[in-house]
């Protein structure tokens, strides 16, 4: 199975220190909806990877980040892309869980769920956090330079073999271009 993990809040979306709270606040960076549909469409299945404290600090209900999930969805659905799951943890740092990026609780569901292994598999992310979290895994790590990427990159510390891409359509074309599909010949006569 190709399987691609990304982070959400900074690389699917953009992010803000405030926390994304509503389905209004939800929006997408400009290609990212284009990139996911041109995974789909390459074979990939997409899963996301997010914390989501702004649960846990009572920001938010489930009610909201579900509906924010929904508009994703549905945004991806008029472009042919899909995302399989989201996987998110909804605690703060204080609650030290197993599934807070950097931890690796989440990825971990995901290859259970799917019944794969994570080694090799590319995880998109805009901090070291989300990197950390897939490396732990097996998962090579890409950083993308929006939401928190310039800050995560200039602090440096990156994990060994992170490729830096601007976004998550240039990670889109450079994952493509490294595997190319092969069409399909009509049989010769």
């Amino acid at each position: 199975m190709k399987l691609v993990i990304l982070d959400r809040d900074g690389t699917i979306n953009a992010d803000s220190d405030q926390f994304i709270k509503s389905p209004e606040e939800w929006v997408p960076i400009a290609g990212s909806l284009e990139a996911i549909a041109s995974l789909n469409q390459a074979g990939y299945r997409v899963v996301v990877a997010s914390n989501q404290s702004g649960i846990g600090r009572g920001l938010f209900e489930m009610s909201a980040l579900n509906a924010m999930h929904e508009k994703m969805y549905k945004a991806l659905a008029k472009m042919g892309g899909r995302v399989e799951a989201v996987f998110f943890c909804p605690h703060t740092a204080a609650d030290n869980c197993d599934c807070r990026k950097p931890k690796s609780g989440l990825f971990q569901e995901i290859a259970e769920r799917f019944g794969v292994e994570l080694k090799g598999v590319p995880t998109v992310g805009d901090s070291l956090r989300d990197l950390e979290a897939g490396v732990a895994v097996g998962c090579v790590p890409h950083l993308v330079r929006t939401g928190k990427g310039p800050r995560t990159l200039e602090k440096g510390g990156l994990p060994p073999g992170t490729q830096v891409h601007d976004d998550l359509a240039a990670f889109t074309r450079w994952l493509l271009a490294q595997h190319p599909q092969h069409p399909q010949r009509p049989p010769t006569p």
